[in-house]
């Protein structure tokens, strides 16, 4: 069991001691610094005396120094650890190794307070020369020595390696500076072994200087057998041989082996000795083997046996027989020792399934299910001059009658074929040995073969397509699986019985009902869906161009279907068409039917009676208003209009053309009357012009050629003035 590190209990004295000073009275101090020196310093050989001393200085108000824990690490590990009221410490490394090499550093203590000195680098350069030690300097060959390789001033984990001569035998790793283990010498002569050894955790240190050399002389071990076989190595099958494995003056511990196909026939010390009646599958060659220890010798010889007569031979014929066929079974051997025996002392029986058929080399038979089974010949015989005798058994014949190939039916695979579209067809024996040779016959394609070596093979043939239904009668199939008798060829019946034929629908035609192409507000539409050929059942769908949404959809067995679209609204107008479709999944979509939606009658009558009456309405309007207008019209007739006459007597006469038209439009009393006339005096005329508008008549309207006026003609005149008469038409004469 491990000890305790050092540096536990030091550790435990200096806290109790902080403890104690604690308890009594606080004193005031400071560290000052810590030093550490390493002499010598730096890079030292293995084997120098190395001093580490560590200096401390502290500050206080004490008379009595104060108590000081030096620690000494190691790559920040504790090595050494001191006590003391010595303001220095000294730790020695007698002498420094290799396992010593690290950084160091000294970590001072005073009560609470702790303070480092700067670290030091030392490395330790070069490894103890190892020493080896065995306990037998003369052991034989074979044999295992206690070796023990030793470095008693290292520390740390070594790997101890061993060498005999030049060779690496052995590698051993220790927790401690020394490894005792145990070498194998395998061959005889004159050994040197040495050892040298590596510190695991210090990889750059290198590897230690070879150990002493230790001379061993390994002695060789004379126990190689002698091996004898009696009567010879030439034997008969049936003799008897005796085969003899010892060791000559054999040291202790000495086993001897008998063995042949590195199967291990006999085994003793020292000696022993294997008879057996031999047989001609004992040939070949033996090997004795001595063993001791680690080291074995062998010695070698072989036997060659000579059959008495060769292992029998059994032929079925034909080699593959159906049921029903004829069969037999021949059982001979062709070689045979003629020196012990004669051919007809050989004996032959037939077994099946290891019973015992017929005693005898020959049997023949109708195969059956019933004689299937496993069939062999053994024959035996005995050799002039032996006393037993000798038995042989030929390969097994598995007999299993194959069954003859029963009538193809021939069928749809999924049981469902599409016009037009490609199909597979299979071919299927529910009886019949494998192979079976699978032969689609048609009269429009060229003949294929299938073959079906498995029972999961499948004879199954891929069809384009066909277009009518009455073309699946001309498939036909046949199998064979025994070329001596006829194929079985299917009728095709099956097919037709269990195949469903499905032939697309036509492209659908949509007509409508009332056939023409509007249909009045408020009346019934008939939309027909018709195909001229398809497979029921049939769907039917309807749509409307305005929607993706189907309006209906029907399925039904019949060649047609309708949708009916009560009360036909402004709405239902625009195109309709439909979509087929059936088992096949191809659907057909009609040509775009539009409608039209008119007005209803009561509609049209109504709209008629408002224009009607709308007509009258203004027909009595215009009468009325024309009424209406009639006395103001005939006040407006005709007006003549005289002017003053002008002092000037250069002036012309002005006279329109519409007034001429009005003059002319007089009645006919005035009609004689010129329209120019002369007027005696203003009061005159004025006078005139009322009695004429009190009497005039009603008018009388008569076309009135206007005359152009004669501008020659002299004016009238009163006086010294010249008077001008000047015709004017009024507003209301031009309606007239």
């Amino acid at each position: 069991m491990d000890s305790p590190p050092l540096y536990l209990p030091l550790l435990l004295l200096t806290s109790l001691l902080t403890l104690w000073q604690g308890a009594g009275a606080q004193s005031l101090f400071t560290i000052d610094s810590v030093t550490l020196k390493l002499d010598p310093s730096g890079e030292v050989t293995s084997g120098t005396l190395m001093d580490l001393n560590c200096e401390v200085s502290v500050s206080h108000d004490q008379s009595q120094p104060l108590t000081h824990s030096f620690n000494f690490l190691r790559d920040d590990v504790l090595v050494y650890s001191k006590n003391t009221t010595e303001p220095a410490v000294l730790h020695q490394l007698t002498p420094a190794r290799a396992a010593n090499s690290g950084t160091y550093k000294c970590q001072v203590i005073v009560q609470d307070k702790s303070k480092g000195s700067s670290t030091h680098r030392l490395t330790v350069t070069g490894l103890q020369t190892p020493v080896l030690q065995v306990n037998s300097r003369m052991p034989f060959e074979g044999d295992e020595v206690a070796a023990t390789c030793s470095a008693p001033d290292e520390s740390g984990s070594l790997l101890f390696h061993f060498y005999q001569d030049q060779e690496k035998i052995k590698q051993v790793r220790a927790t401690g500076n020394s490894v005792d283990t145990r070498l194998e010498l395998k061959h005889a002569g004159d050994k040197h072994l040495r050892c040298y050894f590596e510190i695991t955790m210090l990889p750059a240190a290198g590897r230690s200087n070879n150990s002493n050399t230790v001379k061993v002389m390994v002695e060789e071990l004379f126990i190689t057998p002698v091996m004898n076989i009696l009567p010879g190595k030439d034997v008969i099958e049936g003799d008897i041989v005796e085969i003899v494995c010892r060791v000559v003056n054999p040291p202790p511990n000495v086993a001897v082996f008998l063995t042949k196909d590195k199967r291990v026939l006999k085994t003793a010390s020292v000696s022993l000795s294997h008879s057996f009646r031999v047989l001609a599958e004992d040939s070949g060659e033996y090997v004795c083997k001595a063993d001791r220890g680690n080291v074995q010798k062998e010695a070698y010889k072989s036997i060659k046996v000579k059959e008495l007569f060769s292992k029998p031979v059994l032929v079925m014929k034909p080699r593959e027989v159906f049921e029903t066929e004829f069969f037999t079974l021949n059982c001979y051997t062709d070689r045979y020792s003629h020196e012990r025996i004669n051919i007809s002392e050989v004996k032959y029986s037939l077994y099946r399934n290891q019973v015992l058929l017929t005693s005898g080399g020959n049997y023949s038979a109708t195969a059956h299910p019933s004689l299937n089974g496993n069939y062999s010949c053994q024959a035996q015989a005995q050799g002039r001059g032996q006393t037993k005798k000798i038995f042989k058994n030929s390969t097994q014949i598995v007999l299993k009658a194959k069954v003859p190939v029963s009538v193809p039916l021939l069928s749809v695979v999924g049981g469902m074929l599409i016009l037009g579209k490609p199909f597979q067809l299979q071919c299927q024996s529910d009886n019949g040995s494998l192979p079976i040779t699978y032969t689609l016959l048609s009269p429009h394609r060229q003949a294929e073969f299938r073959v079906v070596r498995s029972p999961w093979d499948l004879a199954l043939f891929n069809i384009t397509s066909i277009h009518r239904s009455t073309d699946i009668h001309s498939f036909s199939c046949k199998a064979e699986n025994n070329p001596s008798q006829p194929h079985m060829e299917s009728s095709g019946e099956h097919l037709r019985r269990t195949a469903t034929i499905i032939e697309p629908v036509s492209r659908p035609l949509l007509t409508m009902t009332p056939n023409m192409g509007d249909v009045a507000e408020g009346e019934n539409l008939t939309l027909t869906c018709t195909v001229q050929r398809g497979t029921p059942p049939i769907t039917y769908t309807w749509y409307h161009t305005k929607s993706a949404l189907p309006l209906l959809s029907k399925t039904t067995n019949g060649m047609r279907s309708s949708h009916s679209v009560q009360g036909v609204s402004r709405e239902h107008g625009g195109g309709y068409y439909c979509v087929t479709n059936n088992p096949s999944n191809d659907s057909q979509r009609s040509a775009i039917v539009t409608v039209g939606v008119k007005l209803a009658g009561w509609k049209k009558g109504l709209i008629a009676a408002f224009c009607i009456l709308l007509t009258v309405s203004l027909i009595i309007i215009i009468i009325l208003v024309k009424k209406c207008l009639l006395p103001f019209r005939r006040e407006r007739t005709v007006e003549l209009s005289v002017k003053p006459a002008s002092t000037k007597t250069d002036e012309t006469l002005r006279l329109t053309h519409g007034e001429v038209n009005e003059a002319a439009n007089v009645t006919p009393g005035v009609m004689g009357r010129s329209v120019w006339s002369d007027h005696v005096s203003g009061s005159e005329s004025d006078d005139q012009t009322s009695e004429e508008t009190t009497e005039v008549p009603v008018p009388q309207y008569t076309e009135v050629h206007p005359q152009e006026v004669d501008l020659t003609r002299a004016p009238v005149k009163k006086g010294t003035d010249t008077v001008y008469s000047e015709v004017r038409n009024s507003n209301q004469a031009r309606f007239s």
